[in-house]
């Protein structure tokens, strides 16, 4: 609910500034015409921007205390695995090949005065990947990579955010990832988040075994 209501505070934000814009283009007898028009349209493109990073935030949610962030079922098809993935009451199904499979999240985390308030860190799971053992197998797969999470045109503040070092003095942005697992038929893992990262555990004897096997 927390990165709803940021969501919905910056998409309202984003509304306040398309009245101005329009106020400023649309406002009358137009003095200085040319420049009222490009503070409007500069007011306007900021009020996009705005309105595409309240749908950005809109793809994280709370991380759940003591829950798994998610679970993750594989079954046997022809050449791949159909992999269900249960995030809370979300559930979705992908296809991925290979031998092991491999998951990357990410993290936002707050501090200075946001933790102080009681500001809740949220994660995005980001993309689920797989390998094969046999190099030739790898160069023949078609479904190696799988994206779970999207920012629209480019808006990602996230990325923004670690790649560019602009912590604003209350984010960090962090990536966090599950190194390579066994797949099998029929194995089913839980994800959850601890202090050194995300932790993979098998949930089935299937699971186990795989993972017995595989060390």
């Amino acid at each position: 609910m927390q990165y709803n209501g940021l969501a919905l505070a910056t998409g309202l934000l984003a509304l306040i500034i398309t009245l101005i814009a329009l106020r400023i283009l649309f406002g009358g007898h137009w003095f200085l015409a040319w420049l009222r028009g490009m503070c409007g349209l500069v007011f306007a493109g900021f009020a996009a921007v705005l309105g595409l990073v309240a749908y950005d935030l809109l793809s994280y949610a709370t991380i759940p205390a003591e829950q798994p962030l998610a679970t993750l079922s594989f079954k046997a098809q022809e050449d791949a695995y159909e992999v269900t993935i249960v995030e809370h009451d979300r559930q979705r199904t992908v296809t991925l090949e290979g031998d092991l499979w491999q998951l990357d999240a990410r993290l936002f985390k707050w501090k200075s005065l946001a933790e102080l308030i009681g500001m809740e860190p949220g994660y995005r799971l980001e993309k689920l990947s797989g390998r094969f053992l046999a190099i030739e197998q790898q160069q023949r797969a078609r479904h190696q990579q799988v994206a779970l999470g999207h920012s629209l045109y480019g808006i990602d503040l996230w990325r923004w955010l670690r790649l560019g070092q602009h912590d604003l003095l209350v984010f960090d942005a962090q990536a966090v990832r599950v190194d390579f697992l066994p797949i099998a038929d029929g194995a089913q893992y839980s994800v959850a988040l601890t202090p050194t990262g995300l932790l993979a555990q098998p949930i089935n004897p299937t699971a186990e075994r795989a993972l017995r096997n595989w060390q």
